[in-house]
């Protein structure tokens, strides 16, 4: 009866109706040539020859894919429309430049991927914003550079990958800002050598690929600045020969050298780590191995396949050896004739006899006359090389590291671009010692114990940019020390024993950039200590033992961008100094023993202030005006490990993107509650917890209740009453647009509908998970 009198017409108008209240599915916009699901919130514009990012791509969205396009520059802000996107990917776009801040406003992203584009230089900036990145995908590309501090900003990546790169060294902490990184990636590169801080920082990595490039020695001393690797993949790389102790990793579990040209390794090679199970050596041109050293890990597997092992009375003791440990040999004889192919695993060491002595010169000539390749006629274009060097013709490289020189060789190629000469003892370095090598651009002499560099040293060197003079045992420099050197970009100091700041050494190399005097004994920094390098970019200076700076000292700092103070001897922040440092945009004052902050301590960097580190100094107290002025340039601010109950005025810090405030003993009372109404009202995530009162200990400031009792507190939100056992990468926790609300409370409602009854206690988890993203 009823449905006689309300016919079919009517329930169509009645269900769209009901249809038009769900505004997300009315008012959602997608670019014309893009196709977007708005159930799982994403977009797609595969190989539509775009020039730039869609600007009507819908707020809401989650994933943007947009592979296949030309792009070929992402400009600052280029995603400020889609602050909710968590996965993104913009492979084979012909991008050439990721500038600074393109992705700034993505501080929920996860997965980012760059491969098969054209990027050459990874600047310092290109990754600001990415606060909550786990796997950032920068494959087959172009890369040769990668600037200090290009990764400061990710500390939650669990992986970087830049394979199929054109990355030809790594220099010192290439990789900082990686808190929790798990697994690099550097495969098919052109690296030759590594920085001995290259991975300085990388506490927490476990997984490193460095197979595919062109390492010549094992890299020991960057290695055992990896405490937490277990695999270590340095296959395909142009080795001959493995060291004592040359590999010295404690927690080292699987070490994969195959591939490469490894003709002996010492039975001490692996003695240094002490975890190691499984060592692949296959694939190379071992014809003996001695077995490993009383001490040595007790491994488990040992590879040996495809190499020429003769399975004779030399390989018995090997062969004992694994017996008696249970290692598994992988395998198989090259000789002689009767083992030929067998199994080293099945051959028992009875078996492995030597013939008389007449018998094995007969048969090892017979060999080496078969292997003996066809006489060549020598090339004409045969690259020069002194004697104990090693030199390639077609990447310019000359390398003489750890060869015992105690004078500096000549008769390099005057083509030689890359000179290395570390790990000697020259002791001093003496006029015009590099005569004929003009076109040399990284010279390299690290650990040669040099103690005087004459003046006029490093004369006739037009093109060098990078001079590496680490870890030596230089007091003092002469003021012509580095004369001839007008290309001079990057100079590195550190590790050796100045007491005082060189200063006076940079009139003649107007161009230098970067200035590394980190770990020496540096006391003071005196009035004019920059005087001739005005150009100055970057001063690093940790780790000293500087107790007092000049009001004049950065005089000649005015394009000063990095100033690193962490680690040395300084009660106050030194305010006078810095108002001459008016560009400075990353200041670190990390390690040092200011107690207390006043107020307008940093007011001279109010126009340029980016990055701020005042942790691990035992602060006690800072003015609500400590950090006035700072207003919307500051991006990053680091309060860890400290002794603060309260903290400043943060509220006109509206550009904050990082902020970390943990391990400070902070009272969550009404002092606080500035604090607690600010954490509700930016869109970051705020590392901060209670410690008093005790009943709160180990609360998240931004979960306690106590708040809403305080006067202005009235408005706060009420607080989740279950709290996740383990937080995990923090997100950002500002409110979703209503439509994306009406979107989430539709498959609420569809999920109740089939899970029953009394769903409340799911609910309860969902917003619990949702309130712990702060």
């Amino acid at each position: 009866m009823y449905s006689q009198l309300c016919p079919a017409s009517l329930w169509v108008s009645l269900l769209s109706l009901l249809l038009l209240c769900i505004p997300a599915a009315q008012t959602a916009k997608c670019p014309q040539q893009c196709v977007c699901d708005q159930i799982q919130l994403t977009v797609t514009c595969i190989n539509k020859n775009l020039t730039h990012v869609p600007p009507t791509v819908d707020e809401i969205t989650v994933k943007l894919d947009l592979r296949g396009n030309n792009i070929q520059e992402l400009p600052t802000g280029a995603f400020k429309h889609t602050p909710y996107l968590t996965h993104l990917l913009l492979q084979r776009c012909n991008i050439r430049r990721v500038k600074e801040g393109a992705f700034r406003s993505l501080g929920r992203l996860v997965f980012l991927n760059l491969a098969n584009n054209n990027i050459e230089i990874l600047y310092q900036e290109s990754f600001d914003g990415l606060s909550s990145l786990k796997q950032l995908m920068i494959d087959r590309n172009r890369v040769e550079e990668i600037q200090p501090g290009a990764f400061s900003q990710l500390g939650f990546l669990n992986l970087l990958s830049l394979t199929h790169n054109r990355l030809v060294y790594i220099p010192n902490m290439a990789f900082q800002g990686l808190q929790n990184i798990k697994w690099l990636r550097l495969s098919h590169n052109s690296l030759n050598y590594l920085d001995t801080e290259a991975f300085g920082g990388l506490f927490t990595l476990t997984r490193l690929s460095l197979d595919h490039n062109e390492l010549q020695f094992f890299p020991t001393e960057t290695m055992t600045r990896l405490p937490e690797v277990t695999r270590l993949d340095l296959s395909h790389n142009p080795m001959t020969y493995l060291g004592e102790e040359a590999v010295s990793m404690a927690k080292l579990t699987h070490l994969f050298l195959d591939h490469m040209s490894l003709q002996d390794l010492a039975n001490t090679a692996i003695s240094k780590s002490p975890s190691l199970t499984h060592l692949d050596i296959s694939h190379n041109q071992l014809r003996v191995v001695q077995p490993f050293s009383e001490g040595s890990p007790m491994l488990a597997r040992l590879n040996l396949a495809g190499n020429p092992i003769y399975c004779n009375c030399y390989l018995r003791p090997l062969r004992e050896w694994a017996i008696r440990g249970k290692v598994k040999l992988l395998g198989t004889c090259g000789g002689p004739a009767h083992l030929s192919g067998e199994n080293l695993q099945a051959v028992h060491p009875p078996e492995l006899r030597c013939q008389s002595q007449e018998a094995m010169l007969k048969a090892e000539f017979e060999e080496a006359t078969r292997n003996i390749p066809p006489p060549t006629e020598e090339p004409e274009n045969k690259v020069k090389c002194p004697a104990n060097c090693v030199c390639e013709l077609e990447t310019h490289h000359s390398s003489c590291e750890g060869r015992g020189h105690t004078k500096i060789p000549r008769g390099f190629s005057p083509n030689t671009r890359l000179l290395d000469l570390r790990g000697n003892q020259f002791h001093y370095v003496p006029s015009n010692s590099f005569p004929g090598v003009a076109q040399v651009v990284s010279l390299h002499l690290q650990r040669c114990k040099i103690v005087e560099v004459e003046d006029g040293a490093f004369s006739g060197m037009k093109q060098l940019i990078y001079l590496y003079l680490s870890d030596n045992d230089l007091t003092s420099l002469s003021a012509d020390a580095f004369k001839g050197l007008p290309q001079l970009t990057y100079l590195h100091l550190e590790k050796n024993r100045f007491t005082s700041f060189p200063k006076g050494v940079f009139k003649l190399v107007p161009t230098l950039l970067a200035l590394h005097l980190e770990n020496n004994t540096i006391t003071k920094l005196e009035p004019g200590i920059l005087t001739g390098a005005e150009g100055l970019r970057s001063l690093y200076l940790t780790g000293n033992a500087i107790d007092q700076v000049s009001p004049r000292a950065l005089d000649q700092a005015s394009d000063l961008d990095t100033l690193h103070l962490g680690g040395n001897k300084l009660k106050v922040v030194p305010t006078e100094a810095l108002s001459m440092a008016g560009n400075l945009r990353d200041l670190r004052l990390s390690g040092n023993s200011i107690r207390w902050v006043g107020p307008n301590a940093f007011q001279p960097l109010q126009g340029s202030l980016q990055e701020l580190y005042l942790n691990n100094m035992g602060m006690e107290k800072m003015s609500q005006n400590s950090l006035a002025g700072l207003g919307p340039g500051l991006r990053s601010l680091f309060l860890e490990s400290n002794q603060l109950e309260e903290v400043p005025d943060l509220h006109p810090l509206t550009s904050l993107e990082v902020i970390n405030l943990a391990d400070n003993p902070l009272m969550c009372d009404c002092p606080l509650l500035p604090l607690r109404l600010w954490i509700e009202k930016v869109n970051l995530k705020v590392r901060a917890t209670c410690a008093n009162p005790p009943e709160l200990r180990g609360r998240r400031v931004k979960d306690v209740h106590v708040f809403k009792a305080c006067p202005g507190g009235e408005s706060l939100p009420s607080t989740p009453t279950v709290t996740p056992k383990s937080a995990k990468a923090p997100k950002a926790t500002k409110p979703k647009p209503t439509h994306l609300k009406n979107l989430r409370k539709l498959k609420v409602f569809k999920a109740k509908s089939k899970r029953g009854p009394n769903p409340k206690r799911a609910t309860v988890k969902k917003t619990t998970k949702r309130g712990s993203m702060a």
